[in-house]
């Protein structure tokens, strides 16, 4: 199959790397990044799209979508697919997927959970929105990138599950810190404190796959300094895409509100940037000794 990747960051460039090493011809474009070994460079995001059956898209917002989107459209040819894999709004998902269908392109939204360590294992989960013809002709690729494709329904589908999936781990990745921060403050051994935790009501992903204190359950990027694995400014994104698509759809959700506004306040204001999301553990034990 030939595939055309457009971004090629730390996501993107082991997932076009992953389907090159499969034995697929892989075009790719980055206005910044490099070309990964296999993957053949090219001099536009019109040019990857040209003659590719599919077009894999890894973009950091949806307005960058959206521009890309006016570029390669027209460039792809009738019945290829375009397969967007970033964590985009819901409105530009289905607002590209409505230009891709009007050019008689098939349309996905699958974005991805796993992190850079996922996509350079090929174990990424992709939750997808589109129809299922579409779904069927991308799915060995996504068997190639991921461990798991979900078809969650219609074109929006995919967004809407990620940004429900990524409010739940911010707000359970703050309580894990909270509880930590507290331990701490009793006295409590975090070792002890975990092998209670992780065997009990409060186990979590959080707590049990990617505990936010060193030397505490498996390897982490606690361990390396919070050196991130998922930058604190990509949950509050995803956190900002929970609430607008909250507000949007009138429902209720205070905790990921609040959830927001502390990783807003610890990117903005306190140094979060450029540190893993669980690094909000050591930001409440900071606050506690000065509380103290």
């Amino acid at each position: 199959m030939k595939i055309g990747f457009i971004g090629l960051g730390n996501m993107g460039a082991p997932m076009a790397a992953n389907l090159a090493a499969a034995g697929h011809e892989v075009l790719g474009f980055d206005t910044a990044a490099p070309v990964p070994d296999g993957v053949t460079a090219v001099n536009s995001a019109a040019d990857v799209a040209d003659k590719a059956d599919v077009v894999i898209t890894m973009l950091p917002n949806g307005k960058i979508l959206r521009m890309v989107a006016e570029q390669i459209i027209p460039a792809m040819q009738q019945g290829a697919v375009l397969c967007d894999c970033s964590t985009v709004d819901v409105d530009s998902a289905r607002a590209v997927a409505q230009q891709a269908t009007a050019a008689g392109l098939g349309s996905l939204d699958a974005p991805v959970s796993g992190g850079i360590g996922g996509a350079q294992g090929g174990t990424l989960t992709f939750m997808v929105g589109g129809s299922d013809a579409d779904f069927a002709t991308v799915q060995p690729l996504f068997d190639i990138m991921g461990q798991k494709a979900v078809h969650c329904g219609d074109v929006g589908s995919g967004q809407s599950a990620k940004i429900c999936n990524n409010m739940i781990l911010g707000v359970t990745m703050i309580a894990t810190c909270e509880a930590f921060a507290l331990a701490d403050q009793l006295g409590l051994d975090r070792q002890k404190m975990f092998d209670v935790v992780s065997t009990s009501s409060g186990y979590s992903w959080s707590m049990n796959a990617y505990c936010p204190a060193p030397g505490v359950g498996p390897k982490s990027p606690a361990d390396n300094d919070y050196t991130p694995g998922f930058a604190a400014e990509l949950m509050l994104k995803d956190l900002n895409l929970s609430q607008d698509a909250a507000s949007s759809s009138g429902a209720d959700t205070p905790m990921g509100a609040l959830a927001r506004e502390l990783y807003r306040t610890f990117v903005e204001d306190e140094g979060g940037r450029g540190r893993d999301f669980s690094a909000m553990l050591p930001r409440f034990t900071e606050k506690n000794r000065k509380n103290g």
